[in-house]
């Protein structure tokens, strides 16, 4: 297939071009493989084909270069590939449950599609077993054929770090897996084609699923336990960061922050991986307790700030907060379980007015996603308090303290404050 690929006599197609799917189709295409980039939305497809990149991953000017993608949402278009890609979301439901619709979607729209010879890989994270449990099923279904004889599947978990301009698609280690000692090593030749760091093969599709779920696990888990400090070091009276930055010292102490923590990874995989483990019997203590603490983040910072307002004297109801960011991380115009919002709709309960500003995030789409307007201009005088929620560079170097103003700082990158975690 390898060969097949390179001579522009088969296609790659990826399904799903967000800020997983764009990057590793345009990272195919400049390689000179044939890509077809497919999306349900026609309005991302569109603006696509028009060269921008709204999500920024790739950038205007690098996907304006490459010529060699077919940018579609007409689900025919993906016959003409032999290799699939599924890189669609897989959020969770209000209850914590995994929302697999997407994925199965995707797998119906494929398997609709599906050529004999086909390989089908899947990208979005999953509990283990979803590929061959839920995914095969509706191919075959859909398809008519069946797999390991009529096409072969495999899992490739993405690693994408939305906004990280230093770790790229290219240059993070690539964990591949294939039904068969076949399609695994097929798959990891193709992946091999655009992952400058190297390919990690692992031994088996299930491996490979729970590889993904766990490495963002931990790191939720490491993020819990700093948050939980920073409480702790908050009723002490202790700076936290100080606390950190001494710890640091030490070679092997974890360099973690405490913080929101939203996303469509960090605080949504853990989820996955308690589902599975709740559905053969066993309740997983340390990842929930992490969870519970984490998804409090919000509720816990709107609360510190209501005490610093009344403190100074200020009436809650009625008061004007602003909101410094709501884009997941800094940098990056995700807006994407962005719990940001957990701390603005506590504040409204409080009775805040709150305005929000940030030069990232896309006003329509915060709009239709949280039902929330961003102002255009700052004028830090007319608010009683001020959330500085993401430590976007543009923030940096405001100058937000005034004589009778609180100001909370959640990512402490701030001189002046009143409070912070």
């Amino acid at each position: 297939m390898i060969n097949q690929l390179k001579k522009k006599k088969e296609k790659i197609s990826v399904i799903g071009m967000g800020y997983v799917g764009l990057p590793l189709a345009v990272a195919f295409a400049e390689k000179g493989i044939n890509v077809v980039g497919f999306d349900i939305n026609q309005s991302k497809i569109d603006e696509y084909i028009a060269g921008h990149d709204s999500t920024e991953e790739v950038g205007d000017e690098r996907l304006q270069k490459v010529k060699n993608i077919l940018f579609t949402s007409n689900p025919e278009d993906l016959k003409q590939a032999k290799f699939h890609i599924v890189a669609v979301p897989t959020p969770v439901l209000k209850n914590k449950m995994p929302d697999l619709r997407p994925v199965e979607g995707a797998s119906r729209i494929v398997g609709q599609n599906l050529t004999k010879g086909a390989i089908v890989v899947y990208e979005s994270t999953v509990y283990p077993g979803v590929t061959e449990e839920i995914c095969i099923p509706i191919l075959e279904r859909e398809s008519g054929m069946k797999c390991g004889v009529d096409f072969k599947i495999g899992y490739s978990p993405e690693r994408i770090n939305p906004g990280d301009k230093l770790h790229r698609v290219e240059t993070i280690v690539k964990v591949t897996s294939g039904m068969d000692e076949e399609s695994a090593e097929i798959i990891a030749q193709v992946y091999e084609q655009v992952i400058q760091a190297g390919v990690h093969r692992a031994t088996s599709i299930k491996v490979a699923e729970a590889a993904k779920v766990i490495e963002n696990s931990q790191r939720d888990i490491n993020i819990a336990f700093v948050n939980e400090l920073a409480i702790i070091f908050n009723k002490l009276g202790i700076n936290t960061n100080d606390v950190l930055v001494a710890a640091g010292t030490k070679w092997n102490f974890l360099p973690f922050k405490p913080g929101l923590v939203g996303g469509h990874c960090i605080g949504v995989d853990p989820y996955y991986l308690t589902h599975k483990a709740q559905s053969i019997g066993y309740n997983p203590e340390i990842i929930l307790a992490g969870r519970r603490l984490n998804d409090n983040m919000g509720i816990y910072v709107a609360n510190q700030v209501i005490k610093l307002m009344i403190k100074k004297g200020h009436k809650i109801e009625g008061s004007k907060v602003l909101v410094l960011g709501i884009t997941f991380k800094e940098n990056c115009p995700d807006i994407r379980n962005s719990r940001v919002i957990d701390v603005i709709e506590e504040l409204q309960e409080f009775g805040c007015n709150i305005d929000i500003y940030d030069p990232w995030a896309d006003t329509k789409e915060v709009e239709h996603e949280y039902n929330l307007k961003l102002i255009k201009e700052l004028n830090i005088a007319k608010y009683e308090a001020i959330v500085l929620a993401v430590a976007h560079n543009e923030f940096k170097q405001l100058k937000l303290k005034t004589k009778d103003n609180v100001v909370f700082d959640i990512k402490s990158i701030l001189d002046e404050t009143d409070g912070r975690l």
